[in-house]
């Protein structure tokens, strides 16, 4: 065991955080180090409100006492002392970034890395013709145009508009007084006139004549003078006519389509850049899908009746002036709104989607308009682009599916960024490559490439290759580089962010990890342990919150806490290595050894005999695949990461069976036909995503149990003689509540380049409520001390209470009887917050076709 720590160890002294039993340890450095126990052990109090808390403090005392003294002073961990702590990095299981325009390839910056490789060794073709796009030197278009046109009297002209609207009066003014007399709009040759103008809404393309002039030696001189001012006028484009010749030959500086004339600007690195205004589609801005408004959308349901709901019309409290102006609609073409909508006659019916240019009398509450009405399809687009009508947008977006971009195809890009390639392939096709195959063609590009293209690209491609191999050695080779981080698991989350710090080559660093095995198949956990390994052997301190058996047997050192969860745990049970603690007593210990195993159940369920089946899926890379769900029954649904599970179950039977229960539009992934839906008459996803965003939101409001303490509480003697509500009791509206933190118990201070620091608020000393809010108290706990009790706790405090009793044994009863009341959800890891929501189901009267 001393060989583990002849590189220093880190010391822990007195832990006291939570219900930690003022345990002392000893922790090698620059070892993978596991603390495991039962949920609830002191894991994360160890780990995460101990050691990386101490971390935190740490570093904030480096700053001078003049930045403190804005921060605030961060609470000192329960524990007499720790030695032998560097600077600690945390990485939780959380399911990360929720911004719609953040990829895999964005947060890692490999696609940034994507982007410059593009932008200096891509070669361009054009979108019109399909030829290889081309650039001149002003000596190479000279020398081209004297081979082409030699002894031709030849038009030079420099363009000023490219197929665009507009009478350009002023334009024609402008060059005229410049002293240009010619100019050809729409491939027609004309005289620039005083006032001259063209209709103004027509599409056109007008290039101003430089220089007319017979290709000669003689006229060298003159053809360099004017191709140059040509050059300069026509932005390093002009085109060039000969004498009675309808042929245009275009030349450029820039890259150029010899046949169409289209040209490029020189790419750029923000060129292919889905978050910068030149390279994003304009259609979708950049986020590759867009909202499909139509008439399909507005009409749920054509055999309905207006009145009935067959037309999409947001909840009149939510949204009275559109109901307002339906009203007036069905007054001023007499709609009859008991009419099922197919049956309802297509003049008026359009009247209600497209609107129509007849003043419709409205009223209101307030006064009586006369107005034109744009139509549903209209108003429905401005809602959802108004980003202030955010509760009316929310509901709309229920109903509203968002479908693919029909102009960039979902790759968020410009048409002309498509179409820069590098071996055949445009960047959207390349971030769109497993990360597997990425890699080897990453690879392949490093020794095909030759050449200037060789010396620009070679230290760019090392970086790409490097960062790839990290993600792929972590067991994510199945993602790419276009996947959206909204759509990844925690668990994938968390592993990008540990593949992003072992290409830091940051050395000399405690990290501290939760759960990285988390939905990780079997087959790539090795690849995982091994990365932490390689962690550790550079340098670091790795140190893994963790339950998975592979993990600890691979451990260097093992920290196991217990015996039981809540005030049962928090004791130091064992330390040392895997043989070590498999020659200890302890649960963990009895399971590593293989004495107690998880015994296989001998029946299974037989169902209720219906099924569920859905036939043809085919979306991603599921390859028509027939799902057969016996209903009644607990089932799995598993592979290797990557296998399809999440294309199958949450984006296509889940889907499905949400439109069809709760009348929204989510598009499911492709699919040929689903029987037996009949069989069920509803449907609940419950997934890791947080139970909240702040430290407001807890588990009790998430599952209705604090409505019935609140609840409680006001009916208290004290309470009523008070005039207290139970809105008093909630710390998120004004009157009981601290109004120094606003309910939350902490202060979070802003760190601009760091992440924020949550401070407790010295007012209420996290208390969240205000002094007289407090002095209320049921049984002796005030509802401060009720928040602070485990759900274990608070089962035996309201044990007479039936209906909380149901609620608090539910979350008992999937083993969350440890976690408080008022923990905040942004404390939750994603397998504690998915069981708070399975708890919330639970608790629940269930119809048996759930």
């Amino acid at each position: 065991m001393d060989d583990v720590f002849e590189e220093g160890k880190i010391s822990i002294y007195g832990a006291c955080e939570h219900n930690l039993k003022n345990i002392s340890l000893d922790i090698p450095r620059n070892r993978l180090v596991v603390i495991t126990g039962l949920s609830g052990s002191g894991k994360s109090s160890l780990a995460f409100d101990t050691l990386y808390a101490e971390g935190q403090r740490r570093y904030m005392e480096t700053f001078a006492s003049y930045a403190r003294q804005y921060i605030g002073e961060m609470r000192r961990p329960e524990v007499e002392k720790i030695e032998g702590l560097s600077p600690v990095i945390s990485i939780e299981q959380k399911s990360g970034n929720k911004n719609p325009r953040s990829t895999v390839g964005t947060i890692t910056e490999i696609y940034d890395f994507l982007r410059l490789l593009y932008a200096r060794i891509a070669d361009a073709y054009s979108y019109l013709s399909g030829e290889k796009m081309v650039r001149y030197t002003e000596e190479q278009l000279l020398a081209a145009i004297f081979e082409k046109h030699y002894n031709k009297l030849i038009n030079i002209y420099f363009p000023v508009v490219k197929a665009r609207k507009g009478h350009y009066r002023e334009l024609f003014e402008q060059y005229r007084k410049r002293g240009y007399t010619k100019v050809r709009v729409d491939r027609k040759l004309r005289e620039i006139q005083p006032g001259m103008e063209v209709s103004r809404y027509q599409i056109h393309d007008i290039e101003i004549l430089a220089d007319r002039v017979v290709i000669a030696p003689k006229n060298a001189e003159r053809l360099k003078s004017s191709i140059q001012l040509a050059l300069k006028e026509g932005k390093g484009t002009i085109l060039v006519t000969e004498e009675d010749s309808p042929e245009v030959f275009y030349y450029s500086r820039n890259l150029m389509d010899p046949i169409s004339g289209l040209s490029y600007d020189e790419p750029q690195p923000n060129t292919f850049s889905f978050n910068s205004p030149y390279g994003a589609c304009p259609a979708c801005q950049g986020l590759g899908k867009t909202y499909k408004i139509d008439e399909e959308t507005i009409i749920l349901n054509e055999n309905k009746s207006i009145r009935e709901g067959g037309l999409l019309i947001i909840d009149p409290k939510k949204d009275h002036w559109t109901t307002a102006i339906i009203k007036g609609l069905v007054l001023r073409y007499q709609i009859d709104i008991d009419t099922p909508v197919k049956d309802l006659p297509k003049d008026k019916l359009d009247k209600i989607l497209y609107g129509s240019n007849d003043e419709i009398l409205i009223k209101t509450a307030f006064m009586d308009y006369e107005l034109k009405f744009e139509g549903l399809i209209k108003r429905y687009k401005n809602l959802i682009n108004n980003q202030e009508s955010s509760h009316i947008r929310e509901d709309l977006l229920e109903f509203i599916p968002l479908v693919i971009c029909e102009d960039c195809g979902g790759s968020r890009l410009k048409k002309e960024a498509l179409f820069f390639r590098i071996d055949e392939k445009n960047i959207y096709e390349a971030a769109s490559l497993q990360l597997n195959d990425f890699y080897n063609w990453i690879v392949k590009l490093e020794q095909q490439l030759t050449g200037n293209k060789k010396i620009i690209g070679t230290e760019i491609l090392k970086e790409i290759r490097e960062r790839t191999s990290f993600l792929v050695d972590i067991g994510l080779g199945y993602l790419s580089l276009s996947r959206p981080v909204a759509s990844l698991s925690g668990g994938e989350a968390q592993r990008i962010r540990l593949a992003t710090q072992i290409g830091s080559h940051l050395i000399n660093v405690t990290y501290i990890i939760d759960e990285p095995s988390i939905g990780l198949h079997q087959r790539d956990n090795h690849r995982l342990i091994n990365a932490l390994k390689e962690l550790s052997r550079i340098g670091n301190s790795v140190i893994v919150v963790e339950h998975d058996k592979e993990m600890m047997q691979n451990a260097d050192f093992i920290v196991d806490l217990g015996p039981g969860a809540g005030i049962h745990g928090g004791n130091l049970i064992a330390t040392g290595t895997p043989a070590q603690i498999n020659q200890s007593k302890g649960i963990t210990a009895d399971y590593l050894s293989g004495v107690k195993k998880i015994e296989i159940p001998k029946k299974r369920r037989k169902g209720n005999g219906l099924f569920l089946e859905l036939s043809g899926a085919r979306g991603h890379n599921l390859k028509d695949v027939h799902l057969k769900i016996p209903l009644g029954t607990l089932v799995c649904v598993t592979g290797v990461s990557g296998s399809g599970k999440s294309s199958l179950i949450n984006e296509t039977l889940y889907p499905i069976l949400k439109n069809r229960f709760y009348r929204t539009k989510t598009p499911p992934l492709p699919y040929s036909e689903i029987k037996g839906i009949e069989n069920i008459d509803k449907v609940i996803e419950i997934d890791q995503q947080p139970i909240g965003r702040t430290p407001r939101s807890n588990p009790a409001t998430y599952t209705g149990t604090f409505s019935l303490i609140r609840n409680i509480f006001t009916e208290l003697p004290e309470a009523r003689i008070r005039g207290y509500k139970p809105g008093r009791f909630s710390f998120n509206v004004k009157g009981g509540r601290c109004e120094e933190c606003e309910g939350a118990g902490e202060k979070t201070i802003e760190m601009n380049f760091l992440p924020d620091v949550l401070v407790t608020c010295p007012k209420c000393l996290g208390k969240r409520y205000n002094r007289e809010t407090l002095e209320v108290r049921y049984k002796g706990k005030s509802i401060n001390d009720v928040l602070n009790m485990t759900h274990e706790d608070a089962l035996e405090f309201f044990s007479n209470i039936p209906q909380l009793k149901r609620k608090l044994k539910t979350m008992v009863d999937v083993g969350l009887g440890y976690i408080t009341l008022g923990q905040s959800s942004v404390t939750l890891s994603g397998g504690e917050a998915q069981r708070v929501k399975l708890a919330a189901e639970l608790a629940k009267r269930d119809t048996g076709k759930t």
